[in-house]
Parts: C-alpha cells; structure tokens; sequence
C-alpha cells in the first residue's frame, strides 16, 4: 500500500499529463512502480487480492500507453506485458529501445535498460521504428 506521499506523486504524474486521477488509475502505477519487472493484465487482480472491471483495467493500460506512461514487451505466447517507460518516452512517443530479459524459471519480465541492443542494417528502402529485443534465459535471482 502506498503512503500519502506516493498517491500525491502519482496524482501529480497523471495530472502533468492531462489524466484524471482515479482510484484505479493510482491503484495501477502503485503495481508498477512496486514491480520489479513487467505486467499483464491478470497480474492487477492476482496482486492487489482485488477485483477489478477487466475493461476498466485494459482502457486504463491503453491510456497509459497512449500517453508514454507504460511500453508493451512482445512476449512469445498471446500475453502482453507492460512495463514503466523512462522519462524520455511522451504521448505516442516511445523510447524504449532496450532489451527485455524473460526468466524460464519464474517467469519474470525484466527491462535491461543498461543492456545495448544490436545494431541493426536493413536493406536499402527499408525504415526502422522499433526494435523488440527478448532474451530469454535464468535471471540473477533463480541462478
């Protein structure tokens, strides 16, 4: 649970960017910013012991989204996972060009912001916008 503190500073990021602050809304930074890697959508319920309207929950993701709040990770299932950007991400303006580690044993989703990704050459005529790096191994904690 988040002190008085936290909800004014989560309150004060949602207002700078143009959001109502909602109960939920401040519910679901409070799990990000607990979190020590990625979310999906099942994780608000399984996590808070709480329950939540699914759609309240995916349109407040996709509002996080929007305005640079939170990146999706490509996963190899059909989950999707989210994670907190970093200051330089805005409204429909992603930075999030770094690798994600995804843990076999515990399952895991990590941002390694201080990991490089590749360089990548495309063929001329093609454009690049986004590059979607998993690796999949066993993180620090389950070696």
């Amino acid at each position: 649970m988040a002190t008085q503190k936290q909800k004014e500073k989560i309150a004060t990021w949602l207002r700078a960017c143009n959001l109502s602050v909602t109960e939920t809304r401040i519910k679901i930074l409070e799990l990000f910013l607990k979190s020590n890697g990625a979310l999906e959508h099942a994780d608000f319920e399984k996590l808070t012991g709480q329950t939540f309207d699914r759609v309240t929950i995916y349109r407040t993701l996709q509002t996080f989204l929007d305005k640079g709040l939170i990146h999706k990770i490509p996963t190899t299932d059909t989950s999707v996972r989210y994670a907190l950007c970093k200051s330089d991400c805005k409204e429909h303006e992603h930075h999030d060009q770094h690798i994600h580690f995804k843990c076999e044993q515990c399952g895991t989703t990590t941002c390694l912001d201080e990991t490089d990704v590749p360089n990548i050459h495309l063929p001329k005529g093609y454009n690049m916008h986004n590059v979607e790096v998993v690796v999949n191994g066993v993180c620090k904690d389950c070696k």
